[in-house]
């Protein structure tokens, strides 16, 4: 992962490469992708499922921070914040683009749009991953990673038709800071919240030191 960090995350470009450098005139064959221009799609360009699968990673390898900074890269919205980002990138900045283009004069180009696995995959870094919101058996299993400079958030978990409000916040070491898992007043054991379909608005705080 350090190699991928040093090789293959673009950050003045704001994109994650599959590989590099791009085949291109090696004799060596990979395959349908050298039929890419070199730095598009496959073919050593931001293909944005494996991308977002870096940032699960370092975020699993306990780096939260850095695979917050690597979703920052992959938000289409950061790719469309300025008339000079927007020249560049040149395509919905709303929707998740299957690649971004790596290679010159198309550095940083989205490709093509709307694309469903992307979208999901992205969707699943950010609410099962980094804020930590996981639906196993009937619970809501939580394993928050903070981004930088947040101390809380909120999320709101609809069952069915019971509506969950989940407050995960970070404590202090006092001695009288308490640490832990409550569920409508009441502790819980763990950090897993059972799910029922009660028609009740249930309020949660998951508190860590």
């Amino acid at each position: 992962m350090q190699a991928v960090d040093q090789r293959l995350v673009r950050r003045e470009a704001r994109l994650i490469q599959l590989f590099d450098p791009p085949f291109d005139h090696s004799a060596l064959n990979p395959g349908y992708i050298k039929g890419y221009i070199p730095g598009v799609r496959e073919n050593g360009g931001q293909y944005t499922h494996g991308a977002i699968w870096t940032a699960m990673a370092f975020a699993l390898l306990g780096k939260s921070e850095k695979a917050w900074e690597l979703f920052t890269l992959l938000n289409p919205v950061h790719h469309g914040g300025t008339p000079e980002q927007i020249a560049t990138y040149k395509v919905e900045p709303y929707v998740a683009a299957a690649d971004v283009y790596a290679v010159e004069p198309h550095t940083g180009r989205g490709g093509w749009t709307w694309y469903t696995g992307s979208a999901g995959w992205m969707y699943r870094l950010l609410v099962e991953t980094l804020l930590g919101v996981h639906l196993e058996n009937n619970h809501i299993r939580l394993e928050p990673r903070f981004a930088p400079g947040w101390n809380s958030y909120k999320v709101h978990y609809r069952y069915q038709q019971t509506v969950y409000h989940i407050t995960i916040m970070r404590v202090g070491h006092e001695p009288d800071a308490q640490a832990g898992l409550v569920l409508d007043g009441q502790s819980l054991e763990g950090s897993a919240i059972p799910l029922t379909n009660d028609l009740a608005e249930h309020f949660a705080e998951l508190r860590i030191p």
